[in-house]
């Protein structure tokens, strides 16, 4: 999460083309593509992007600074959810969406798409009402009110600190923390000491309050034995929003299964809808077929058999039949 005052113009560095050139090359590679962190991904690209087709539905990064007095005062909702989403320039989000997606890829792969989801909605809400809290804290108990009670803050890193923390929690291995080798559960901590001490324009309680929300996040979920409530409505939605596609796939697959006419010789399945067997040779035929497609065997009009050809009886030899079976499909 980056702190400080938006800088307008920013030059291109060109390092957007190498992020989707890396996250191309990642996901080319994967077996099952996790699509929540690929969502997420170009969320956030097009948010700095603002092509034109977005530009009058997004606001300005001005309205969206996470800064906890303006939050407090005006209960302004926009602030604290959208300032994840925004990025102060391409470094900042190009950093970001690479850690995003190393962390995302393995947390989704290992929860699943609903629960991951679920995952990023909670933390979300975490990190940034704790921030939140702790700013308000500092001020009413220590009367601190800067930096952290007036700070501008925005970026995704708050988020990426409480995947982290999530990602590492049963880790017994060693993890390099820009040259520092530490415990891979404490890596979190480590991170945030050595970025604040180089890179003072960040935001420490962003961080900080992503750490905590990753840690209270893994304490409620070993306290609730039941399903996720959140995950299990995320899955119902899902699975709602996913039935026209399946509709229409499987439309698509009958009208190619009725083209090519192909079926599956000597399957042992149940008969379906639209497919007879041929009794003499066993292979399944689309029911607009006439004759079976292997043997030659006539079908009549009230799905009985009315004859068979004079070269292709019931009694043919199986070493012939073999023979036709290889001639048509070998």
């Amino acid at each position: 999460m980056e702190s400080g005052r938006w800088r307008r113009g920013a030059v291109s560095r060109g390092m957007l083309p190498l992020l989707a050139l890396h996250a191309a090359n990642e996901y080319y590679r994967l077996p099952w593509k996790p699509p929540v962190t690929a969502g997420l991904l170009a969320a956030n690209t097009l948010i700095y992007l603002r092509p034109a087709f977005l530009d009058s539905l997004l606001p300005f990064v001005d309205e969206v600074w996470f800064n906890p007095h303006l939050i407090i005062k005006n209960k302004d909702m926009k602030r604290f959810f959208l300032s994840v989403f925004y990025h102060v320039d391409e470094s900042h989000l190009v950093y970001n969406m690479m850690s995003l997606l190393w962390k995302g890829i393995q947390l989704e792969t290992s929860m699943g798409s609903s629960e991951f989801a679920s995952m990023v909605v909670v933390l979300l809400g975490l990190s940034q009402g704790i921030t939140l809290l702790m700013a308000k804290s500092l001020l009413v108990f220590f009367d601190y009110g800067r930096p952290y009670y007036s700070e501008y803050a925005i970026g995704f890193s708050g988020l990426l600190f409480a995947m982290k923390v999530v990602l590492n929690s049963q880790s017994e291995n060693f993890a390099n923390v820009h040259g520092l080798i530490v415990p891979s559960r404490y890596a979190a901590w480590a991170e945030l000491i050595l970025i604040q001490m180089f890179v003072p324009r960040v935001s420490f309680l962003g961080h900080l309050g992503g750490i905590l929300a990753g840690i209270l996040y893994l304490k409620l979920k070993g306290s609730y034995s039941g399903p996720d409530p959140l995950t299990r409505i995320i899955r119902e939605l899902t699975g709602v929003l996913r039935w026209p596609i399946r509709f229409i796939r499987n439309m698509f697959r009958l009208r190619r299964q009725r083209i090519s006419g192909r079926g599956t010789v000597g399957s042992e399945r149940r008969s379906l809808s639209g497919i007879w067997r041929c009794p003499a040779c066993t292979y399944d035929n689309n029911d607009w077929a006439r004759n079976c497609e292997m043997c030659g065997t006539s079908r009549s009009n009230n799905g009985g058999f009315l004859r068979q050809t004079s070269r292709r009886s019931r009694d043919i030899p199986l070493e012939e039949l073999r023979r036709l079976r290889v001639e048509r499909f070998g």
